[in-house]
């Protein structure tokens, strides 16, 4: 299983999505580059596969990070990969 996570202005929480294979994915995360490459402002939406009642809707502009990884059984131990920030000291 595959995981796109998407960092929001304001929210502290990334929002994610999980796709089952690599090229599903790797799609997802091109939208998501290309809306945030866009000039215009749009909404995107996105539903997850595993749990396909989970879908989530973001205005292009308020997206400020996404990655993709892959969720393995560490991950699901509750130590998933995230967006982390440091400051500079």
């Amino acid at each position: 299983m595959y995981v796109i996570e998407i960092l929001l202005k304001n929210t502290a929480m990334p929002m994610s999505v999980q796709r089952k294979t690599v090229e599903e994915a790797t799609t997802v995360y091109q939208q998501v580059l290309a809306a945030m490459r866009g000039s215009d402002l749009t909404l995107l939406e996105l539903a997850c596969d595993r749990q396909p009642e989970k879908k989530i809707c973001v205005m292009t502009d308020a997206i400020v990070a996404a990655q993709m990884y892959e969720k393995s059984g560490a991950t699901a131990a509750g130590k998933t990969p995230g967006f982390v920030a440091f400051a500079a000291s």
